[in-house]
C-alpha cells in the first residue's frame, strides 16, 4: 500500500480535480442525521481549495439503481457541506453531460462544486468504460478519498483512476495508514476482537485473521456457535448449530498459525433479550437450558483485560454482547474503555472499524480515544478478510 501518491505528489493549482468521495449520509425527512463523513472528508477539500484547486466532487447517495430518484439527489447534501466548510459550494444537476460541464467550466481557483449522484446512472454501478471517460473529461487529476466505496468495482472508484492521474485523499491516506498498522506491519502482540451475531458472515474474516494475528477473541452471538462446537451447551442462546465443523476447522486453522482463540469463560444470561429482563452471571459450562447468554460475564473481562494489558496492537470489530440494552452492555464498555485506557497512554495502537463497532464505542464514551475508528463499514471489512478492494488497487496500479 506504500506504492499510492497522496495529495503531496500532485500539483493542483488551477486543474480540475476529480474528488470521489462518500456523500452517503443518513438523512430523515430532507434533514443529515449525521455529518461526520462530511467532516471527515474536509482536510482534503480545505486543502485542494487552498492549492487553488477547482474540487468537483462525485459521490453515489443510496440505491436508485440506474434511475433518477428526486429522493435521493444530492443537492440537499450539498448544502450541508457548504455550511460545514463554511464556503460556497456549487451543485451541478447531473454528474456528466452539459450540465455537469457547466457547471465545472464556472469554477475558478479554489472553488468546490458537488455534482448529482453518480448511481442516476446504471454505468457507475456496472463500471461502464464509457461512464468513466464522461466523468474523466470533467477532470484533469482524480483524488480517491473514499475509502468507505473502495470495495466497489464501480465506475467511479475502479475505472476513473486509470483515466487521469491518481492519488489519495488525507481520509483514504489515513484509512490506509491505520490498516497497514494494524495487520500489515503491527507491532506485537496483535489481539483481534472479533463480536457480531453469526460466523457464517465472517468466516473469511476470521480465518484471514487468526493467520495473522497472536490471539483471537471472540464474542457476541458468535462466541456461542464456537462454544457449541467443543460441547459446551448454551441454552436458548443465538447459535449457528450447523456451523459447529466451520467452527472447529477455524480453532484448528488458528492452532496451526500459534494464534490463541479466546472465549468467554462466563457470561450474562435472562430469560430474553428484552430490557428488564432479570439477568444473572453463570459460568460458561453452566447456562440454563432455558436462558440465553447475551454478554461475556466479570470474569471474562478480568481476562481480556489481561490480554489487552499484554498486547502492543488491537484490531476490534463488532461487539461482546449485545450492548444496545443495558445491562448487556457493561462487558463491552468494560473493555472499550480498558482499550482507551491504553490508548491514552501510548501502550497501544488501537483501530476499530464496522457499524455496531463504532456505536458500542460511541456508547461507551471512547470513540475519540482509539488510536484510529475507520469511516467505513464493508469496505474495513473485506479488507480485515484479506480481499483485494478494487478502489485501493486501483491507485496503487
Amino acid at each position: 500500500m506504500a506504492d499510492y501518491k497522496t495529495l503531496d505528489d500532485i500539483d493542483v493549482a488551477g486543474q480540475r480535480v476529480l474528488v470521489r468521495a462518500d456523500l452517503n449520509v443518513p438523512m430523515a425527512d430532507g434533514q443529515v442525521t449525521d455529518a461526520s463523513r462530511l467532516e471527515r472528508l474536509s482536510p482534503t477539500l480545505r486543502e485542494l481549495a487552498a492549492r487553488g484547486a477547482r474540487v468537483v466532487i462525485l459521490s453515489h447517495f443510496g440505491r436508485p439503481s440506474g434511475a433518477v430518484v428526486p429522493e435521493l439527489s444530492l443537492q440537499p447534501v450539498a448544502a450541508v457541506l457548504s455550511d460545514s466548510l463554511a464556503r460556497p459550494v456549487a451543485f451541478a444537476a447531473d454528474c456528466i453531460g452539459d450540465a455537469a460541464q457547466t457547471v465545472v467550466d464556472g469554477l475558478g481557483d479554489g472553488d468546490i462544486a458537488v455534482l448529482e449522484n453518480l448511481r442516476f446512472h446504471a454505468g457507475e454501478e456496472g463500471n461502464d468504460p464509457a461512464f468513466a471517460a464522461a466523468l474523466a473529461a470533467l477532470g484533469d487529476l482524480y483524488v480517491n478519498d473514499a475509502f468507505s466505496a473502495a470495495h466497489r468495482a464501480h465506475a467511479s472508484t475502479a475505472t476513473l483512476a486509470q483515466l487521469l492521474p491518481s492519488a489519495a485523499g488525507r481520509f483514504m491516506q489515513a484509512e490506509l495508514d491505520a490498516l497497514a498498522a494494524a495487520l500489515t506491519s503491527p507491532a506485537r502482540p496483535l489481539v483481534a476482537i472479533v463480536g457480531g451475531a453469526k460466523i457464517s458472515t465472517k468466516i473469511d474474516l476470521l480465518g484471514n485473521l487468526s493467520s495473522k494475528v497472536d490471539a483471537l477473541i471472540i464474542g457476541g452471538g458468535m462466541a456461542n456457535t464456537f462454544l457449541n462446537a467443543q460441547g459446551v451447551a448454551v441454552g436458548r442462546s443465538l447459535c449457528e448449530h450447523d456451523m459447529a465443523a466451520t467452527a472447529r476447522d477455524i480453532m484448528a486453522g488458528a492452532q496451526g498459525y500459534d494464534c490463541d482463540i479466546i472465549l468467554p469463560v462466563d457470561g450474562v444470561v435472562a430469560p430474553a433479550f428484552a430490557a428488564g429482563s432479570p439477568d444473572t452471571i453463570v459460568a460458561i459450562d453452566a447456562v440454563p437450558a432455558d436462558q440465553m447468554i447475551l454478554d461475556v460475564g466479570p470474569q471474562t473481562v478480568t481476562q481480556l483485560t489481561e490480554v489487552l494489558r499484554g498486547a502492543r496492537t488491537l484490531v476490534w470489530n463488532g461487539p461482546l454482547g449485545a450492548f444496545e440494552i443495558p445491562p448487556f452492555d457493561q462487558g463491552t464498555v468494560a473493555l472499550a474503555q480498558v482499550a482507551a485506557e491504553l490508548t491514552d497512554s501510548g501502550a497501544l495502537n488501537s483501530i476499530a472499524g464496522g457499524g455496531d463497532t463504532v456505536a458500542a464505542l460511541n456508547h461507551a464514551g471512547v470513540g475519540n480515544r482509539f488510536s484510529y475508528v475507520s469511516g467505513a463499514g464493508g469496505a474495513f471489512l473485506e479488507w480485515l478478510e484479506g480481499k483485494t478492494l478494487p478502489g485501493v488497487a486501483a491507485l496503487v496500479g
